[in-house]
């Protein structure tokens, strides 16, 4: 099945791209979830538009996705979690709750799925966190996870 991202999609493309994925994944997911359209002669030509718009956008953002990683590297940010005696968190972090604690400590707003947690974090304790600004910027902080 041929589609046209609209949106950036990890491990598939950026908006704007055509690609060839399974008629099951496209049918059942991105495309209920708006992550693409379907493929069609007319929606190509609008694939020029949307490159055009994402070429001029990316030069104006390099600046300023690497005034972003300074800002977000000189955080320090806590999140408050429920936790049992052993240090063991009710549940784990998600990435909606760090992008919170990101803009508690003081940062940008962030999009939670540019955001690349290292595994499932379900205790206390330092966890490094990266998020991906632009395609050849990732900002790198310490997460620390706190009894709360």
């Amino acid at each position: 099945m041929k589609i046209i991202l609209t949106q950036e999609v990890s491990g598939l493309g950026t908006p704007g791209d055509i690609v060839e994925v399974k008629n099951g994944y496209g049918r059942n997911y991105l495309l209920p979830q708006g992550f693409a359209i379907a493929w069609t002669k007319g929606a190509e030509k609008q694939v020029t538009v949307i490159k055009r718009a994402r070429s001029a956008r990316e030069i104006r953002d390099l600046g300023h996705a690497n005034e972003v990683k300074a800002q977000i590297e000189g955080l320090k940010v806590n999140l408050k979690a429920r936790a049992g005696d052993g240090g063991r968190l009710f549940g784990s972090v998600t990435p909606a709750e760090v992008v919170d604690a990101v803009k508690a400590a003081g940062g940008p707003a962030l999009d939670r799925r540019r955001l690349e947690l290292p595994g499932h974090i379900k205790s206390i304790g330092s966890y490094p966190v990266s998020i991906k600004l632009h395609p050849e910027v990732t900002a790198k902080f310490n997460l620390n996870v706190v009894q709360g």
